[in-house]
């Protein structure tokens, strides 16, 4: 614990890229904070202190339980409980889960407080601590960029990030171990499709991504979004 908030205390100083994304641009619906988020920078700190970043390149969203129709592939459809409370708690805290008890996911909370959206980051194109990151995934240091942290467990294990450390960080928070931060990255328009790797409401077109690039995970072949798709929002 020492040693964390030795890193705690050393992040306020340190010259980070971008500027933090204030807690406002997360107080919104996930649908829409979503691919908002494309292109925005995912910062970390390792073990050392040293930062570590990736660009956001695709993410999904999942509604909170007072969405109609409930989104029955979301954590918190059923209600708050231990392992999902950050999701009911302010906007733009980290909620990290595992699977397969080894693995990590991680979502950045949404909506105002009690409505638990979130949202999933699915992929990062790495863009600094680049050899650290592709050490952390066992790869060697000039292994492709497409390989390091595309998918939502790749990812995790680029930038080190588990449940014990950093769920319910706040990553609008300046001394924040995890935060989301933006530079002149222009504004660009996502690509819509399903999302994957879900058995439940796998029609719905909440999956964003940036076109072409390629550290999107998947397919590369992105099935888009088509007008006749279920209606996720009346």
């Amino acid at each position: 614990m020492a040693k964390i908030a030795q890193i705690r205390r050393a992040s306020g100083k340190d010259k980070l890229p971008g500027r933090l994304v204030p807690r406002e641009f997360f107080e919104n619906s996930p649908e829409r904070v979503a691919p908002k988020l494309l292109g925005k920078l995912l910062v970390a700190r390792d073990s050392k202190g040293e930062p570590l970043a990736g660009r956001i390149v695709e993410v999904e969203a999942y509604l909170g339980p007072h969405n109609d129709p409930p989104d029955p592939a979301a954590h918190a459809h059923r209600g708050p409980t231990p392992r999902n409370l950050v999701l009911f708690g302010p906007a733009g805290h980290a909620y990290v889960y595992s699977i397969y008890g080894q693995y990590f996911c991680m979502n950045i909370s949404c909506e105002r407080r009690g409505l638990a959206g979130c949202v999933l980051l699915r992929a990062l194109e790495p863009v600094l601590g680049i050899a650290q990151m592709a050490r952390n995934r066992g790869l060697d240091e000039d292994a492709p960029a497409r390989m390091i942290a595309s998918g939502p467990s790749r990812l995790c294990l680029a930038l080190g990030l588990t449940r014990p450390l950093h769920n319910g960080l706040d990553v609008t928070r300046a001394g924040s171990l995890l935060q989301v931060r933006e530079d002149r990255f222009p504004q660009l328009k996502a690509v819509t499709t399903p999302r994957i790797g879900i058995k439940h409401a796998v029609d719905w077109p909440l999956r964003f991504a940036l076109r072409g690039h390629a550290c999107v995970s998947g397919p590369k072949r992105l099935a888009e979004f088509q007008p006749n798709a279920t209606v996720i929002r009346q």
